[in-house]
């Protein structure tokens, strides 16, 4: 907090003539600190996750079963999950879009309520191109979970921000667990059809619970809305039993404002009120020229390849644990296997390396505020690269299913990595339209993973699989050392002018 000079803006919630102490959102969550509030919003971040992982994880398992009960071809089923993916592709920029120009609760509302009721509709697809076009409206909204970490994000103080926003993502290997035991115990038994409709009760859960959630206090906060951003301080600070710094709230960019005292309104900020009422698709191009401006386009370039590489190496891999134990990728086996012969061991699989991924936010954690993002994702890389590579020699049953709970441990912990490190760069106005981007490119790589996990493999391909995500290693993990900011530590920007 400072002894700052006098301000008078009425309209920002502050008292008129008022002199002496103010403070900034910063100094103000710093203040009421990490409580039940927090755990709220983090609890329902975390939710959207785990609705979001769920419904990309059965990607892994609907496609064998459409194929059976379809006689589809497996282009066709690879084409489900490609589907899904181009959906993501979409909605990850346009739900972007619409959490920086008119709120993060408005996209969180479109996300939750799209995606319940498109997956709840797939369970009844009477055919393959019915399917295919749900999934895909269904991609649409998975495209926005995003904005649960931008979200999540600005209600964090800075201190432990990192582990913060690692135990977040916990939604995400929860969920995907939660889909393996589901596979598990309702797949053989009930059908591709209820594992569906079940799988959707998270995205039903997110609508509901929307309702108790509030708008980002440092969205508000970038827009000016200082009355808002107080009101909001205030429940924060009465749920967590703290008291607000005394003094009035203020923004950095009231302050600047005010220094100017009479000066005319033609530098308004980006994204302003006036410019939001025209709509949504004037202030979508003024984020995105923002993340190419020269400020941003160093960081947002490299940010877009390393949510490809990672978004490419984790599908890659949980398509890649199915593939190789299925009874049909075994190229020196001659002859068919049926489904029912091989689910039991897919299921099993499949179920122990997805319980890599709790280790995997673990490491994360414990890493990301001690050795810095940067580092972190570099250790992440090295050690993804050791454990992939003896998968190009066809290993046993036992080193297959060691090497794969490994190499998808710290995949997953280096998506963690860059899942903090992309949303911390970047400033409040843009927050959400840069990650969104970054998501709807890294889409492109997920439409290619499964015709390198799934048609190399199953064609007697798999070294040739698996030198491809080597390569990728190698080169998302160069692209780290180019990043010329580290976050760990610093306060999040609200103004594209001020992001370096």
């Amino acid at each position: 907090m400072a002894n700052r000079a006098e301000h008078s803006p009425n309209e920002h919630g502050m008292e008129s003539g008022s002199v002496g102490h103010v403070y900034t959102l910063d100094e103000a969550l710093s203040v009421v600190g990490f409580g039940k509030f927090q755990v709220f919003v983090l609890l329902y971040a975390a939710l959207g996750l785990i609705s979001e992982s769920m419904e990309l994880m059965i990607l892994s398992f609907i496609g064998p079963s459409v194929k059976d009960e379809w006689e589809i071809s497996s282009a066709q089923e690879s084409l489900i999950s490609t589907a899904v993916f181009a959906g993501m592709l979409v909605g990850a920029y346009f739900w972007g879009v619409l959490s920086d120009s008119y709120g993060r609760r408005i996209s969180l509302l479109g996300v939750a309520a799209l995606t319940a009721i498109a997956a709840f509709l797939s369970s009844f697809s009477p055919n393959y191109v019915s399917l295919v076009l749900t999934r895909m409206v269904v991609g649409i909204g998975l495209g926005g979970g995003h904005v649960y970490s931008s979200w999540f994000l600005e209600f964090v103080p800075v201190h432990n921000r990192g582990i913060w926003m690692s135990i977040k993502t916990t939604g995400t290997t929860l969920g995907t667990v939660l889909e393996a035991l589901l596979v598990w115990l309702v797949l053989p038994r009930m059908g591709w059809r209820w594992l569906l409709a079940i799988s959707s009760v998270p995205c039903f859960a997110a609508f509901g619970l929307y309702f108790l959630t509030v708008e980002s206090p440092r969205y508000l906060y970038a827009n000016s809305k200082i009355a808002d951003v107080h009101n909001i301080l205030k429940r924060v600070a009465v749920v967590n039993k703290r008291e607000l710094p005394p003094g009035n709230l203020i923004s950095d960019c009231i302050t600047e404002l005010d220094e100017e005292s009479n000066s005319t309104a033609d530098d308004a900020p980006l994204l302003s009120s006036k410019k939001k009422e025209t709509s949504v698709l004037l202030p979508g191009l003024q984020s995105l020229f923002s993340l190419l401006s020269p400020s941003t386009l160093r960081a947002t370039l490299l940010i877009w390849v390393i949510y490809s590489a990672n978004a490419f190496l984790y599908y890659g891999v949980v398509l890649l644990t199915s593939e190789l134990s299925s009874g049909e990728s075994q190229c020196a086996t001659s002859g068919s296997h049926s489904y029912d012969e091989t689910n039991s061991s897919l299921y099993e699989n499949v179920f122990v390396v997805s319980l890599a991924e709790l280790p995997g936010v673990v490491l994360a954690a414990i890493f990301v505020d001690k050795i810095g993002r940067r580092n972190s994702m570099l250790l992440m890389y090295l050690c993804s690269f050791i454990l992939v590579l003896p998968l190009m020699f066809y290993p046993n049953e036992v080193l297959k299913v060691c090497l794969l709970f490994g190499a998808r441990m710290f995949i997953i912990g280096g998506y963690t990595l860059a899942g903090i490190y992309c949303p911390e760069i970047y400033p409040t106005s843009i927050r959400s339209t840069g990650a969104g981007v970054a998501t709807a490119v890294a889409r492109i790589s997920s439409m290619i993973s499964p015709f390198v996990s799934v048609g190399l493999v199953s064609s007697c391909h798999q070294a040739v699989a698996v030198g491809i995500f080597e390569f990728v290693i190698i080169f998302s993990a160069t692209c780290v050392f180019f990043f010329a900011v580290e976050t760990k530590g610093k306060e999040l920007n609200d103004n594209v002018s001020t992001n370096n």
